[in-house]
């Protein structure tokens, strides 16, 4: 058995999977308006090992989504990653968020269609990277919709999703179509993760770092009026 404990935090989606090998075994998440994965995390995690009756010491490896997305959802995924990691010697695998949320979609659409998943970066901006045939065709960008709309794709065939994907449609050619309820979980990582498992493709738990794309900037404190 390759119990394999997959984790995904990188937007509002709070999600869990666990699988044997390729094969989903357990998938608990939520989707809250209201970033609550500090205190959801564990308890997904311990209910999740919980209902397949999986103790943490059969886990044959942890893997997180890596990003883009949330800078404090990131931080929490990896460092839950990193502990069990850590405390159980076991190999830690990081996948690309977009990429995984593409894998996901890809044998949905018809062949050669071109897949752009987006993730919510705030205001009219997303993080996004195109893919085809499995292959990434873009790499991974931010993208100011109404500075830098898709018009080099215009009379292509394609599909976008995600949760920064509906404030896109404005800026999409006409050949796209928006795929609804195509978000961030946790099961979309069993199929990657579990070829970089048979590959021993792992990352250094302890020198590796979420892939934020844009550096966190906190807010300015707003002036106390006397």
């Amino acid at each position: 058995m390759n119990y394999i404990l997959h984790i995904d935090s990188s937007t509002k989606v709070c999600s869990i999977a666990l699988s044997n090998g390729a094969q989903l075994l357990e998938l608990i998440e939520t989707d809250s308006e209201k970033l609550a994965h500090s205190e959801k995390l564990h308890v997904f995690i311990e209910e999740c090992l919980n209902k397949a009756g999986i103790q943490p010491a059969n886990l044959s490896a942890v893997c997180v989504s890596k990003g883009p997305g949330s800078y404090t959802g990131l931080r929490i995924g990896v460092s839950a990653a990193k502990g069990l990691c850590y405390g159980l010697s076991i190999p830690f695998i990081a996948i690309d968020t977009l990429e995984a949320m593409a894998d996901s979609v890809q044998f949905k659409v018809e062949n050669n269609a071109i897949l752009i998943p987006m993730i919510d970066a705030r205001r009219i901006e997303v993080f996004c990277s195109v893919h085809q045939n499995g292959n990434t065709q873009t790499k991974v960008h931010a993208r100011i919709l109404d500075e830098e709309p898709f018009t080099e794709l215009e009379g292509e065939k394609g599909y976008y999703f995600g949760d920064g994907a509906e404030k896109a449609i404005q800026y999409m050619p006409s050949s796209f179509t928006f795929l609804k309820d195509q978000n961030t979980s946790a099961k979309n990582l069993i199929s990657l993760a579990w070829k970089k498992f048979e590959n021993n493709d792992f990352e250094d738990t302890a020198y590796f770092e979420p892939f934020y794309l844009k550096d966190f900037k906190a807010g300015k404190p707003k002036k106390v009026l006397k």
